[in-house]
């Protein structure tokens, strides 16, 4: 199932979608949020409706980020052996390490699917990052490897946009990943029954119809179950808690020339199984 956070008039709105339909399901289960309907487990629920008349078209509803306000989002740093290979050669203090290398996102920098990503007057350079985005669905803590995978609710797309000149202010890099306006997160979320196995996705970034990033999950250093087991050490990991999982090569930083996006430009973030998050950059 694809199911996703939009709103149109003034009501945010849970919705399955089929085809080109979106059927209301918070509507139908009264529920007020899809972190919500995801601690539930009710998915089965949501099965019922899956014939149902559509009540709303992609092209008349607004896309709001797939969990709007996730308790937790943790991001992962140089997680595939290119992009880690190409921070190096671009000069950066950065090794394989035997842990994954973490980092915070805040909630007020996610925005969805056809939302402006927004450009910071103080930002010069803000870089792309397409990465899979792993939803968590049943809360646990200490998260053996072999079991990860029954805790994840599903999975979409994030453009982990980066102001590469506030990321390397100091040796900490949370400046320029929390932006606001900068989390792109979309554009609906694929049930993990529906990927069975996250680590044999294709996933692209697009800058203008040209074609910058383009890997395989299974390349990832640090597999999604890895990633999952590390993280529930810290915290209880939350129904609708965020796992941006990391990037690939050809990041605009590491290229002769650099590349960084501007307002006016549009960047796409495919992932195979899930679709395309599509934001324009806005200055804001």
């Amino acid at each position: 199932m694809k199911l996703m956070t939009f709103s149109y008039g003034n009501e945010v709105k849970i919705g399955l979608v089929r085809g080109k339909g979106i059927i209301d399901i918070a509507k139908r289960l009264e529920v007020s949020s899809l972190k919500q309907l995801i601690a539930d487990n009710n998915f089965t629920e949501v099965l019922k409706y899956i014939n149902e008349k559509p009540d709303y078209q992609l092209d008349e509803i607004e896309f709001l980020p797939v969990i709007p306000n996730p308790t937790h989002i943790f991001c992962i740093g140089t997680n595939y052996a290119d992009h880690l290979q190409e921070a190096i050669d671009a000069g950066l203090p950065r090794s394989k390490t035997d842990h994954p290398p973490l980092f915070l996102r805040f909630a007020d920098t996610l925005v969805g699917h056809d939302q402006p990503l927004l450009k910071s007057p103080q930002v010069s350079k803000l870089d792309y990052e397409c990465e899979l985005a792993v939803i968590i669905g049943k809360p646990g803590r200490y998260i053996a490897e072999d079991k990860a995978l029954k805790h994840v609710a599903g999975y979409s797309c994030f453009n982990e946009a980066s102001a590469r000149d506030w990321q390397f202010h100091t040796t900490q890099i949370t400046p320029g990943k929390n932006f606001f306006g900068t989390g792109g997160f979309g554009p609906w979320m694929v049930t993990a029954d529906e990927i069975p196995d996250p680590q044999n996705l294709q996933i692209k970034t697009h800058l203008n119809n040209v074609t910058m990033q383009d890997a395989n999950t299974k390349d990832m250093i640090f597999n999604v179950a890895e990633i999952i087991s590390y993280v529930s050490n810290l915290i209880e990991l939350q129904s609708g808690d965020v796992i941006a999982s990391g990037t690939p090569s050809g990041v605009g930083f590491s290229r002769d020339p650099q590349i960084f996006m501007n307002a006016g430009d549009v960047c796409e973030i495919e992932i195979e199984q899930i679709g395309t998050l599509r934001n324009v950059i806005s200055q804001g």
